[in-house]
């Protein structure tokens, strides 16, 4: 499943739409979880019932566990944190206020309002997986030319160049031969940057790396893939389930 940004209606779509098996499939979660729509608390929520789940960490999931574990929040609540507080503002037990401060949020939310099985979610969500066929699931991506195993943590949550590349010389046939990976894996799954960036809401694949961030934190959709037999299904436009679009 890729990037949920909060949208829980869509998540509850993706799950019904591919008959998910919440005892006995499996549920890679590409990351960022948080930030965009303002249902982050079920959506984790939700994630702790399914029995196997192998969530990766996102960019904006280390920026809200920064928060959890200092309550200082590195990114100031930007780019889709006001849904975030919103979601956990409606579930605490005092009355919540967050405003507007110049470029960024100023809230009474605090770590010590967010649950202890949510705490141990954002905890546990791992940089990255590979599985036993050696398919590597990451949120953003990695340096192709480096080791993947030496590479600073950030690169898995930031990285962008990875899919950019792939996609750049996927469309230029005289430079096939130039897309190099150092560690080779035999598929690579992530998210990040979005495909509505290309033009579309559906996942895209360059070469043997896959994109499945299909803009659900804006006005795309939220997608859930086999893996297996690569069927895929999705949620509705996210801007048919919410009226506001949290992170524009």
């Amino acid at each position: 499943m890729g990037d949920i940004h909060g949208a829980y209606k869509a998540m509850q779509q993706c799950l019904e739409r591919s008959d998910f098996d919440y005892e006995n499939d499996i549920l890679i979660q590409l990351g960022d979880v948080v930030d965009g729509y303002d249902e982050v608390f079920e959506c984790v929520e939700e994630l702790l019932k399914i029995k196997q789940v192998i969530a990766i960490k996102g960019n904006h999931d280390v920026w809200f566990s920064e928060f959890l574990e200092t309550d200082f929040h590195p990114g100031f609540w930007n780019f889709g944190g006001e849904g975030t507080i919103i979601s956990y503002l409606r579930h605490s037990d005092k009355k919540g206020v967050y405003l507007p401060s110049r470029s960024s949020y100023k809230t009474t939310l605090h770590a010590a309002d967010i649950p202890d099985t949510h705490l141990d979610f954002f905890r546990n969500q791992k940089p990255y997986y590979i599985d036993k066929d050696q398919c590597c699931f990451v949120h953003g991506g990695f340096d192709r030319h480096f080791s993947f195993w030496e590479q600073q943590e950030s690169i898995y949550y930031w990285d962008r160049d990875l899919w950019r590349d792939a996609m750049h010389h996927s469309n230029a046939e005289a430079d096939l031969e130039a897309f190099e990976i150092v560690t080779k894996f035999k598929k690579i799954y992530l998210g990040h940057t979005p495909t509505t960036n290309w033009g579309t809401d559906q996942p895209l694949t360059a070469f043997h790396i896959t994109n499945l961030d299909t803009g659900a934190g804006h006005s795309g959709r939220l997608t859930i893939m086999n893996i297996d037999s690569q069927e895929y299904w999705q949620s509705d436009p996210l801007k048919n389930l919410y009226k506001k679009n949290f992170r524009n």
